[in-house]
């Protein structure tokens, strides 16, 4: 008897309607250092990456810095897991530096060279693979324009100033991504990076994260997969349980809420299951089948997509990786 399967995008959009699959699907995603500083190796590494574990989507995942160096931002690699860059020269110091942001072009500099990383991964991958450009939220990228603790001051000191960079930056981020939809796209990864107790109060989210998220995502709203990702832990997941897009990822392993939890929240798709340090770095390729099988078994199959709650480290190893993979399989005979 013909085994029954489904393209990667069909999968996905049969797991976003609730419908069966005959499998849940999986995505893993890495940063790739020193490649991110070039749109054709970005988009190379990106490309083999997928090729070695065919995920059912591909998120591509540029420096943080993509979005913010034609705002003149410096950025350097220093050696972190992540794969992520430390800044080392920011655009926002005092108040006013907010009042004179400009509206960037998405065709000119460092926006451009991302579209082309854009178009070669779209065309490598084809038609049925999904792919997510990674489009940081206002509050996040204004963090990286002025620093954690300078944004945080700024914003208690000088709300108004704040409100008025973050609307350029909202424009910017929306023109960005009109022209991203262009390549071939599907949607956009949304990380959203302080929505937590940790860093605001619930009234200042509302204020300053809220409603440039919602004018952002105007722009994606007919796209077939968007995937939300709230970073931290005490993450606000209330306050998004009815924003405008299909899936919903967040550290599920490492702060509230479950994946059952979460389930009774929103209609969402969730995206989760795996422990990214302990398991899929630290772990062994039997443990990570172990958590793979008992968050799928959680889930009942039902509106689920296996991955970790942010990107996998770079020193996640080989067989690790090929164990998440190879678990939605198992799970299939299940």
């Amino acid at each position: 008897m013909e085994t029954y399967r489904l393209s990667h995008r069909a999968r996905i959009e049969a797991c976003i309607q609730g419908d069966p699959v005959d499998r849940p699907p999986v995505a893993l995603w890495r940063h790739f250092p020193v490649d991110d500083q070039n749109p054709e190796s970005l988009a190379g590494a990106t490309v083999a990456f997928q090729q070695a574990y065919d995920f059912d989507l591909v998120k591509v995942t540029p420096a943080s810095s993509f979005c913010l160096r034609d705002w003149g931002v410096e950025d350097e690699w220093r050696g972190a897991t992540e794969g992520t860059r430390e800044y080392t020269r920011r655009r926002i110091h005092e108040p006013d530096d907010w009042l004179f942001l400009d509206s960037l072009d998405p065709y000119w500099g460092h926006l451009s060279g991302q579209l082309a990383c854009l178009e070669l991964v779209c065309k490598a991958v084809g038609a049925d693979t999904p792919v997510l450009q990674t489009i940081f939220s206002p509050l996040a990228q204004a963090k990286n324009l002025a620093g954690g603790q300078g944004l945080l001051a700024h914003i208690r000191q000088f709300p108004d100033a704040v409100s008025a960079g973050l609307q350029i930056i909202a424009e910017s981020t929306r023109s960005f991504i009109d022209a991203a939809l262009k390549t071939g796209i599907a949607g956009i990864f949304y990380a959203v990076q302080h929505a937590n107790y940790h860093l605001l109060s619930e009234a200042e989210y509302q204020r300053f994260g809220a409603p440039f998220d919602r004018a952002v995502l105007e722009s994606v709203r007919h796209c077939p997969l968007n995937m939300l990702h709230l970073h931290g832990d005490n993450i606000m997941f209330n306050a998004f349980v009815d924003y405008p897009l299909q899936v919903v990822n967040w550290h599920d392993q490492d702060t509230p809420p479950s994946l059952g939890e979460a389930s009774q929240k929103t209609a969402m798709t969730l995206c989760g299951g795996l422990q990214r340090e302990k398991t899929m770095v630290l772990g062994t390729p039997e443990q990570v089948l172990a958590e793979a099988h008992d968050s799928i078994l959680a889930m009942k199959g039902k509106k689920f997509m296996l991955g970790t709650g942010c990107v996998l480290p770079i020193t996640a190893p080989r067989g690790n990786i090929l164990a998440a993979r190879q678990s939605v399989e198992l799970s299939a005979g299940e």
